[in-house]
């Protein structure tokens, strides 16, 4: 195995994770760590925790954390804890109804988010007007711009970054309680906005809600599910976030005849989740990860645990294995870090530094992939509204800084369609969306985080390119229309199931619990740092290369996004705590020199050459990682 991290290196925090796999090494931690006999060491840990009413139980757990019997042979098991034990793995799905009330409240605020995101799309059309600024001036453009962006500029630069310290004194359920109340004040204040600088201002508040949630709801919900379908459970965001977008796009289109106050009802739509989440928060278990390392309360973590389990064994079996972890773990007693050390800690400890370069690549191949050239070319719309409906002058100003599947009316209003005929065919775009995310729920931990982007993402470049190429078709054409609208369709089903959803899933799990919301808020402020960044250069981009040479550009940004996880990024799936330790502890280039060297030659040889009986050679810590120096580490890794 590899060699033993430095103190500071082992100053992050175990999970609680419910896994047969983990037995070999807590058992190791039982031999090493206590003296006592197992029974001994048990009592004394109920007795420090108030959980002494329950020490049939924790024995029985420690019998099987220690592995030396089937839980057959265990003394006094009865007949439904053992058919839990076997409906882990057997029926994976068959959890408490606590378990999916928490990830139901977790998908409302998905909902708010995606809907925030979709409500100024179609404001877009009306409030400029409204306030003044609906010219084609630079600087009305820049107001609307500047307008459009300034949620998500408040979201990567507040809102990801105060997550960490409101998680710290409030908790999960805490802090997105204080999202919900950020988004819900913020809704209706731009909803009753007089003029454009209190809408700005607004917009910012509603940035920091949807920033303190977008970094603390993926982790809640990875944090309270088991490990064999944390991955599918944490699809709701993605999944609820593109039903979010569809309900808001639904939205636009039934305030249209509103007229000029249409933006009013677009803009305070998306309060309307956040009433539900605030009165249902409170209602779920909190995280017990949180509670263990905050508090070491063990007994709340464990009560937790009980109601988001099947059985009262499984929930012991999980916190006295995280005991088990924590106590191996830390030599010294952990002390609180500011959250500039935490930040910092992101690039320093070389474990936590390539879980922080793989989030980096994730986020950043998200925003790479061309969603966003979807987003921001239906979004600079080529026209000015006028009560009527009808399609006035051609303008080029940015409207809208939508960075997921915002798609609007530009591509159809230029073929031909009204207004509203766009917005309904926005709709079927948001429903594309929503449908594609589906298959994550199921896949994600099966085939695995890394497998998705990798089988869809050179499809994905494939769509947007011969996009692009659509557009030399006659615009007069019909097949102008039907050819662009069915891969752009095409494009958004494939991301769904994959670029879609594992960003957010991937990074709410890679991170040790110590720094898990400090990394989240880093991998949210990356995803708006980029968005913004793209909201400010495409109308450049498109001016500079057209429609075709934009979609070509993101084509072949696609193809660039596959060679970085390739090459960046480890899989996850069904990984512990432990072994993403071994996975993270890796260096950077042996990881690609193994991507390279060992795991192409292999994908050639099986998939392409069809040569059978082909195999693997899988990278191991003692093949690899135990020949090389802590300073080597520091040196040559990323």
């Amino acid at each position: 195995m590899s060699k033993p991290l430095s103190h500071q290196q082992e100053s992050y925090e175990p999970d609680i994770t419910s896994s047969s796999s983990r037995h070999s090494s807590v058992t190791s931690m039982l031999d090493d760590e206590t003296r006592e006999s197992t029974h001994e060491a048990v009592r004394l840990f109920l007795g420090q925790h108030d959980l002494v009413p329950w020490s049939a139980i924790f024995y029985k757990a420690s019998l099987i954390l220690q592995g030396d019997s089937p839980p057959e042979e265990i003394e006094n098991i009865t007949h439904d804890e053992l058919q839990a034990l076997h409906n882990e793995v057997q029926r994976k799905w068959h959890q408490p109804k606590a378990l999916y009330f928490t990830i139901l409240v977790c998908s409302i605020a998905a909902i708010e988010q995606g809907w925030a995101q979709t409500g100024m799309n179609g404001a877009n059309l009306t409030f400029p007007k409204a306030f003044g600024i609906g010219s084609n001036s630079s600087h009305d453009n820049f107001l609307v711009g500047l307008i459009n962006s300034g949620n998500y500029l408040s979201a990567g630069l507040l809102g990801a970054w105060l997550s960490d310290p409101i998680n710290n004194r409030l908790g999960r359920r805490g802090a997105i309680f204080v999202g919900a109340m950020f988004c819900l004040l913020a809704n209706f204040g731009a909803a009753l906005s007089a003029n454009w600088v209190q809408l700005l201002l607004f917009r910012i508040a509603l940035g920091i809600g949807l920033g303190i949630n977008a970094s603390t709801v993926s982790v809640f919900a990875a944090e309270c599910a088991p490990e064999r379908i944390r991955g599918g459970l944490a699809v709701s965001w993605q999944l609820w976030t593109a039903f979010g977008i569809f309900v808001g796009f639904v939205a636009n289109a039934a305030a249209y005849n509103l007229k000029s106050e249409a933006w009013r009802w677009q803009l305070g739509g998306p309060a309307i989740p956040t009433i539900p989440l605030l009165l249902t928060v409170y209602l779920c278990p909190e995280s017990p990860p949180f509670m263990i390392k905050h508090s070491s309360r063990y007994d709340r973590a464990f009560h937790s645990l009980c109601k988001l389990r099947n059985t009262e064994l499984q929930a012991a079996k999980e916190v006295y294995s995280a005991f088990l972890q924590r106590r191996a773990r830390f030599k010294l007693p952990p002390t609180e870090v500011s959250l500039l050390t935490k930040v910092l800690e992101l690039f320093t400890i070389p474990r936590i530094r390539r879980a922080t370069a793989a989030a980096y690549v994730v986020q950043l191949s998200q925003q790479l992939c061309g969603i966003n050239i979807i987003s921001f070319y239906s979004s600079t719309v080529r026209m000015t509204y006028c009560l009527r409906g009808s399609i006035g002058p051609k303008v080029d100003s940015l409207r809208c800084s939508d960075t997921i599947c915002a798609f609007t009316p530009q591509i159809f209003s230029d073929a031909g369609f009204s207004t509203y005929g766009a917005l309904l065919a926005s709709c079927v775009f948001g429903f594309v969306n929503c449908l594609g995310a589906f298959p994550a729920i199921w896949t994600m931990d099966t085939w695995g985080r890394r497998s998705l982007l990798l089988m869809t993402l050179p499809l994905m470049a494939i769509t947007m390119f011969a996009a692009g190429l659509s557009f030399r078709i006659p615009s007069e054409s019909p097949a102008h229309l039907g050819v662009l609208a069915t891969l752009i369709y095409l494009f958004c089903a494939l991301y769904s199931p994959g670029m879609g959803p594992v960003p957010s899933t991937y990074c709410a799990e890679v991170f040790p619990l110590s720094h898990r919301v400090v990394g989240m808020s880093f991998a949210v402020a990356t995803a708006n740092f980029w968005a913004t960044i793209l909201s400010l250069t495409f109308p450049r981009i498109l001016t500079a290369l057209k429609s075709e040479g934009a979609f070509t550009l993101y084509a072949m940004l696609n193809v660039l996004a596959v060679v970085l996880v390739f090459l960046f990024l480890p899989e996850t799936r069904l990984k512990t705590l432990d072994e993403l330790d071994e996975v993270f502890s890796v260096p950077s280039r042996v990881f690609m020199q193994y991507q390279l060297t060992e795991y192409l030659p292999y994908i050639v040889r099986r998939y392409v050459l069809r040569k059978e009986g082909t195999s693997l050679k899988e990278l191991t810590l003692e093949r690899e990682y135990h020949e090389l120096d802590q300073e080597e580490d520091h040196t040559e890794d990323i």
